[in-house]
């Protein structure tokens, strides 16, 4: 079992996601929650899960020196893909609106990356969920970013929202990836990466 194995080592989530901390509860695994402030630039060629590897590693990256010998560090990142280019966080209600309007009536990829780092070695892995929206009103894009506050989250949304049950025709992979972490992944490379 996963929690035996876990039970020599110190986990670390370098994540203000309450998301993530709450999958990791879920599986029962005791971490301390470590915050880095990272600016989240990458380079303009990368596309895809190229993005999100690269700042999940990033992020992971700017903790290392805070890594003690027993610690296991996770990190993550999550972004929309739609049309050929990466969905982050919105930068205002205005950049949101846009970003619904466009997934509106569309399928988009939902990419989320997972680093798990120690001391000595680290693993980074991704996961591509296909996600339908059925065809949005302005008044319900409004009514959503009024009162949901999305602004934290990659696309402009949350699935587990009341967005994601009235706009959702269809999801095609791992719902918890659409959430912010391939859970199912995480935890079969979390149960490799502590075999010495």
């Amino acid at each position: 079992m996963l929690q035996e194995k876990l039970s020599q080592y110190k986990v670390v989530l370098a994540s203000g996601s309450p998301r993530r901390q709450q999958f990791l509860r879920e599986l029962n695994i005791e971490f301390e929650i470590r915050l880095k402030e990272v600016e989240e630039v990458y380079p303009d060629h990368l596309k895809g899960e190229a993005i999100t590897d690269y700042l999940a590693e990033l992020k992971a990256a700017a903790l290392q020196e805070t890594l003690s010998e027993n610690e296991i560090l996770i990190t993550s990142d999550t972004i929309v893909w739609h049309n050929d280019k990466a969905l982050g966080k919105p930068k205002d209600y205005d950049d949101a609106f846009a970003m619904l309007q466009s997934l509106s009536g569309n399928t988009h990829k939902v990419i989320t990356s997972v680093s798990i780092k120690s001391f000595e070695k680290s693993v980074t892995f991704n996961e591509t969920t296909e996600v339908t929206f059925n065809r949005l009103t302005d008044e319900e894009i409004r009514y959503y970013l009024d009162n949901y506050k999305p602004f934290d989250k990659a696309g402009a949304y949350g699935i587990q929202e009341w967005i994601g049950l009235i706009a959702i025709a269809g999801i095609k992979g791992s719902y918890a990836n659409v959430v912010g972490m391939p859970v199912d992944k995480a935890y079969q490379h979390l149960l490799t990466f502590t075999e010495r």
